[in-house]
């Protein structure tokens, strides 16, 4: 036998799922809609049984998990805060808006719009120092955030602006939230289970950044806070832009004067008010 014609040591034995689904013929007789003729793995009817959700939970755990390993993404900072904050020319083109229609409240909200837009511009920054700083060290660090508009929008932004990649893991609602155009796309992710989401949020962060943000925000906010205190998860970095935002949204002190919280627990997390200020933390608390 020629040499060429010899099958590698290492060859397969049998096909693989995906040439078994694609070189499969019809049947005229059992493949109308209602046959449980198909194969399992190729049946989208039953894969979206009630009964299947352990097994999409898995694959929704397994799918971000492979690619980035193959894309080699160790290490992450995780960017939260609101979908509703613009940058600084949207929200001034909204406030110009405002004033042309001459509506008082509308001009107070485009001018409260206006003065948030100070955040985006900062997860803009912050995000492109992170990757910038951390590709020139040689330990590259991705930005991943929940992959919408805001300070989502922001962080993917800084990232790509700077060069770098980034991660978004969006979620399917009833209002479609459309993946903001900064993302990598290979690391553009869907997901339909919020703890799922939640997970991939975390398993590979070094640092969690909080900016300004509402429910949404301030429910992974918390769960990241409860999962450090409680020991499940190791502590790290936790970082909130915006001191006056925070304890004016948060009585921290009333936490720990009513026992609601243990004095000390207030140093899980730091504020910081500017993209430097929240690198140089993090660089005091890792070799970067």
């Amino acid at each position: 036998m020629d040499s060429s014609q010899k099958p590698a040591l290492g060859a397969r034995n049998f096909p693989t799922a995906e040439q078994e689904a694609r070189t499969l013929q019809p049947h005229p007789n059992y493949d109308a809609p209602g046959s449980a003729y198909r194969l399992a793995f190729d049946d989208s009817e039953f894969l979206l049984r009630q009964e299947l959700r352990p097994v999409r939970m898995q694959l929704e755990l397994l799918k971000p998990e492979m690619i980035q390993q193959e894309q080699g993404i160790k290490s992450t900072i995780v960017m939260f805060g609101s979908a509703r904050i613009p940058s600084r020319e949207g929200a001034q083109n909204l406030l110009d808006g405002a004033r042309l229609g001459g509506e008082p409240e509308a001009i107070r909200r485009a001018e409260m719009q206006l003065r948030m837009s100070h955040y985006y511009e900062e997860a803009r920054r912050f995000a492109g120092i992170v990757t910038t700083v951390s590709s020139e060290r040689g330990k590259p660090i991705y930005v991943v955030t929940g992959g919408g508009p805001g300070i989502m929008e922001a962080g993917n932004r800084g990232a790509y602006e700077a060069g770098g990649k980034s991660v978004g893991l969006n979620i399917v609602l009833p209002h479609e939230q459309n993946p903001n155009p900064y993302i990598t796309p290979e690391l553009c992710f869907r997901f339909h289970y919020f703890a799922l989401r939640k997970m991939h949020f975390l398993m590979r962060s070094i640092a969690l950044v909080c900016f300004p943000g509402g429910f949404g925000t301030l429910d992974e906010l918390f769960e990241t806070m409860t999962l450090i205190q409680t020991g499940k998860s190791r502590r790290r970095p936790i970082l909130l832009f915006g001191r006056d935002f925070w304890t004016r949204l948060i009585n921290f002190d009333l936490l720990i004067e009513t026992g609601m919280i243990s004095p000390g627990d207030e140093k899980l997390f730091h504020f910081v008010e500017s993209a430097e200020e929240a690198w140089g933390l993090l660089e005091t608390t890792y070799e970067i």
